[in-house]
């Protein structure tokens, strides 16, 4: 089974002022391809300063980080941030999508940076993705012409048109209702079940019941990681919301 993120012994200070802060105490875990884990956490348990590490964003002050086999930790700013580009798909709580353009063209923008992919392919991989989303009637509409779950679909369809080994989520249905919520973590157990690795950061317990594995952070160090005998279904689950009339 390949390991897709590879963490060990990883510690994260910062100083503020001339006090030193641990956000992360030596935490150790392993994701291997095509699981779903929550990642889960109170306000300044560290699960911010972890996804900013996985994401290549940061790196950490001691310990090691393997992304698909690669390791971070001594990467320069632009290796980290070609990493990134080739193996992550982000999906934000807060959508990131440029206000004045098309689904289809944000969801272009990740190929932009890609020399060996024609205008036509990248057009071509950008359909795709939105079809797979559920969003083949939405390409040409403007964010502010969108619901915000159709939103978060652009966004995950932008998310995994470069095809990345995984996707990070940060709290991606925080700004949701709860129906929406569902639909976005029943398209989530969709992908997986195609193989997507998927690393969801969320305080929501509800939500993490759609993962098949749930890791649990608390001041630093991780204080629980389990594995799900069966998943909840998210499909199944919005079934039994009660229908909001108008």
């Amino acid at each position: 089974m390949t390991d897709i993120i590879n963490v060990n012994l990883l510690k994260r200070e910062f100083f503020v002022g001339d006090q030193k802060v641990a956000a992360l105490r030596g935490i150790s875990f392993t994701i291997h391809e095509g699981e779903f884990v929550t990642i889960m956490g109170a306000s300044g348990s560290g699960k911010s300063t972890l996804l900013n590490i996985l994401g290549c964003l940061d790196t950490p002050t001691e310990g090691e980080y393997l992304l698909d086999g690669i390791p971070v930790k001594t990467m320069t700013k632009n290796e980290r941030a070609r990493l990134r580009n080739q193996k992550i798909g982000f999906v934000f709580q807060t959508y990131n999508l440029l206000p004045r353009t098309t689904a289809l063209e944000n969801v272009e923008l990740p190929l932009m940076y890609n020399p060996a992919i024609s205008a036509r392919e990248r057009k071509e991989k950008a359909i795709k993705v939105l079809e797979s989303v559920g969003l083949a009637d939405r390409m040409h509409h403007m964010p502010n012409q969108m619901s915000g779950g159709q939103q978060q679909r652009v966004a995950i369809a932008r998310a995994l048109v470069n095809d990345p080994v995984i996707i990070l989520a940060d709290e991606a249905t925080g700004n949701l209702d709860t129906r929406t919520s569902y639909e976005i973590m029943a398209l989530f157990q969709s992908l997986n079940s195609a193989g997507k690795t998927i690393a969801f950061v969320t305080h929501e317990p509800d939500i993490a019941l759609f993962s098949q594995r749930s890791i649990l952070l608390r001041d630093g160090r991780i204080i629980k990681d389990e594995k799900k005998e069966k998943p909840a279904s998210a499909a199944e689950s919005l079934a039994f919301l009660p229908v909001e009339e108008n």
